[in-house]
């Protein structure tokens, strides 16, 4: 059996339009549930990770309004519980769509800690915002008293910023490792996984946030998988998006997607961050990457209409008769 990582997007949890409901999450992960299933008909060993943005904030939100009656929490601690929360609900979903095709496949969730170096330029400079938003007076007593980065976002007011430095290793990697030789699905680096550091013969949380996409990247990298997945909200990358020229992508080398991101087709705050995850994959030996919406997961990995008919396909810098020939002898015998 082949390997796969699987980075669910945010979207494939909370909706646009939605509240965030429990009872949303658990709807959407369902439909996640399902496509994995189709993934492991098609012959995948599979380990997901998953972004916790909008639930970390939440988190964050009540911690904060209920301090008055219950200690707060810090971020480090908040990530490991939308960690355990998101990992019930994909585990919970899997195991009925699972149980339903009458596949037997373990299941498990692995609290993750993603390692972090203290010199991180951005230790020093943060720039993610985090949590709600706050007026100007609200903001500049939480930087008084808990000693905050505050931004301005002039159209919605004042948000926290923090860290948010690169993954480094992963503390849990052989628990990991072991469990998918054992053939179990893991669902890992929620989040990004909670960022820790070494400090004194000890780890130690940080108030930081871990970019889901590069952590997996680097879990895709030290597992050694043979295709890293990004679901997302889009079928596929598209070159001079949202512009009249728009057109999506179909195929590309590392080569030409440091290309197409140095003429500026890949925006920081869109496809950026994913396609440099994808080409940290690539340059540590990663053979496939694609990205694609959950909806067409299967179809991109199998395609019912021949090898790859969906998603964007990546690849290392090898020569494009070695591709073809790579992606025809590497596809899973079955389909989704």
């Amino acid at each position: 059996m082949k390997t796969m990582l699987l980075a669910v997007g945010g979207n494939s949890l909370i909706r646009a339009g939605e509240k965030g409901t429990i009872g949303e999450q658990r709807a959407n992960a369902q439909r996640t549930a399902a496509q994995v299933v189709g993934l492991i008909r098609a012959g995948y060993r599979l380990v997901l990770t998953h972004g916790n943005g909008p639930q970390v904030g939440a988190e964050l939100l009540r911690s904060e309004r209920g301090a008055s009656q219950v200690p707060g929490h810090p971020l480090d601690v908040c990530g490991a519980s939308t960690q355990g929360e998101i990992g019930y609900l994909l585990q919970q979903s899997l195991h009925t769509e699972l149980q339903q095709a009458g596949l037997h496949v373990s299941v498990t969730t692995v609290l993750t800690q993603s390692l972090v170096s203290r010199e991180d330029p951005s230790m020093k400079h943060p720039t993610k915002p985090i949590g709600p938003f706050y007026s100007r007076a609200d903001a500049e007593e939480r930087h008084r008293l808990l000693g905050w980065e505050i931004v301005e976002d002039a159209a919605r007011g004042y948000r926290r910023v923090v860290p948010s430095p690169d993954p480094i290793d992963i503390v849990e990697i052989e628990v990991i490792r072991d469990l998918v030789e054992q053939r179990v699905l893991v669902i890992a680096c929620g989040g990004g996984g909670i960022p820790v550091v070494w400090k004194e013969g000890r780890l130690e949380g940080v108030e930081a946030v871990i970019d889901k996409d590069r952590a997996s990247a680097l879990l895709a990298s030290r597992l050694g998988v043979d295709l890293f997945v990004i679901s997302t909200d889009t079928d596929y990358v598209y070159l001079d998006h949202k512009k009249p020229t728009q057109h999506p992508l179909l195929r590309a080398r590392a080569a030409e997607l440091k290309e197409y991101a140095k003429a500026g087709h890949f925006p920081a705050g869109n496809m950026g961050p994913k396609i440099e995850s994808v080409l940290r994959f690539l340059s540590h030996g990663g053979k496939q990457a694609i990205i694609t919406s959950c909806e067409n997961l299967c179809e991109s990995v199998v395609g019912s209409g021949g090898p790859g008919s969906a998603g964007t396909h990546m690849f290392p810098d090898y020569d494009q008769v070695e591709i073809k020939l790579n992606k025809q002898s590497e596809l899973p015998v079955g389909g989704c």
